[in-house]
């Protein structure tokens, strides 16, 4: 677990018990700090430190605390713990923000930043992947992987390498990252800013305005993708993925890597499970999970990356506008459609694409085996937000590898 020093002398509120939460508030109280918590689960609330005090902020309200820590998840922009915490001239942080503040307790280490609307979690598991690879320590923590605080501190010579998103980046406000990166911005998450993609944009932006003058910003809104090396990983394949290897090919270099070194991590990397995961071949035909394409900018790689392809789409959508899509609508044979999402991208794919709807992935699994032949694939990738059937991608990723494995 990180502790530090640096944040003695305060008194916190930590509001929303998952797993950053529960982590902030172990280390703040390991810390020595003073240290009060609330979610509204009871039994998020018994998971936390007992030596945190139970206090419910929407009651109390925050006046005597320096610092709120909130999860990501908490939409500052719409929630009462916001204004409270204003109106009590308490500051607003998370976990990341944090972890900036102890790094002068850890041993020497470089922080590696990635954020983007896209490919942020294959870019940073990669340079994770890359580093490791070379015998350079280095964890892959932020917005995947366990909690920041939870960790253990590395030894000196170290890489964190962080995936950040824009909710974390908005309470985060002195990381400053020996290397940043920003692979792409597309609409997403518009609700958390008022519908001001601007603002969104600008959000993610901070990530490089926080770097000092001997930080490395590398913004592949301006970078070329190059061709993937023949000895690339088949996990890398795909233009998408030509993006998130450049991208890793140049945050390592300005670690010191040689690419030599950058080249053997590329070949040797396996992938993430749930990003255009290969889980089964039966019968010539290539069964395919992509649950972590929750928006429709995140699906145009799967589709470009595959022929005849028997496509598994719905859910929470974010949008109805397939429109971005359309490019790729001759490699799609049948698509078939579930959750909440059916009827909506029912509309949009009419007279466009063969569809059929198919309501549970269960059911889409089987009729998409049914009909796939030689040489095909079934693609779940649902361009929608998992929370109207599942929990999250995961469980929708893993409900999609069960549903093969019964066929």
């Amino acid at each position: 677990m990180i502790l530090s020093a640096a944040w003695q002398g305060k008194r916190y509120a930590v509001y929303g018990l998952a797993r950053s939460g529960l982590a902030s508030v172990a280390a703040l109280v390991r810390s020595g700090c003073e240290v009060a918590c609330w979610d509204d689960n009871a039994e998020a609330r018994g998971r936390a430190n007992p030596f945190a005090t139970r206090v419910d902020f929407l009651e109390e309200g925050l006046e005597g605390y320096d610092s709120l820590v909130v999860s990501p998840g908490v939409p500052i922009n719409t929630h009462p713990i916001a204004r409270l915490a204003n109106e009590a001239g308490c500051e607003i942080i998370g976990d990341v923000e944090l972890f900036a503040r102890a790094r002068g307790d850890l041993p020497r280490h470089a922080v590696v930043g990635i954020t983007g609307t896209n490919g942020k979690s294959t870019t940073t598991a990669l340079i994770d992947h890359v580093l490791r690879a070379a015998g350079v320590g280095s964890v892959a923590a932020g917005n995947i992987g366990a909690p920041i605080l939870s960790l253990d501190p590395l030894p000196q010579g170290s890489a964190y390498v962080l995936e950040l998103s824009s909710y974390q980046i908005d309470l985060t406000h002195s990381l400053a990252c020996e290397v940043a990166v920003i692979l792409n911005i597309t609409p997403d998450h518009l609700d958390r800013y008022d519908g001001d993609f601007a603002a969104y944009a600008a959000s993610k932006e901070r990530l490089f305005a926080m770097q000092s003058d001997a930080g490395v910003a590398i913004d592949m809104r301006e970078v070329a993708a190059p061709d993937p090396g023949a000895r690339w990983s088949a996990a890398l394949s795909g233009p998408h993925n030509a993006q998130n290897a450049a991208a890793a090919i140049l945050a390592c270099s300005a670690l010191g890597l040689s690419r030599e070194e950058i080249e053997r991590g590329l070949e040797s990397f396996k992938g993430l499970p749930h990003r255009m995961e290969r889980v089964a071949d039966k019968d010539g035909v290539a069964f395919v999970n992509d649950s972590k394409a929750t928006n429709v900018d995140s699906v145009a790689p799967a589709l470009a990356a595959f022929d005849a392809i028997h496509w598994i789409a719905g859910g929470q959508a974010k949008s109805g506008d397939l429109s971005a899509l359309e490019p790729h609508y001759d490699r799609v044979v049948r698509a078939y459609l579930v959750g909440e999402a059916q009827d909506l991208f029912a509309k949009a794919l009419d007279g466009k694409v063969h569809f059929v709807k198919t309501g549970t992935i269960e059911e889409a699994v089987k009729q998409a085996a049914a009909a796939a032949g030689r040489g095909e694939t079934v693609l779940l990738s649902p361009a929608c937000a998992s929370f109207d059937q599942f929990r999250d991608f995961e469980a929708r990723g893993e409900a999609f590898r069960a549903a093969v494995e019964a066929l």
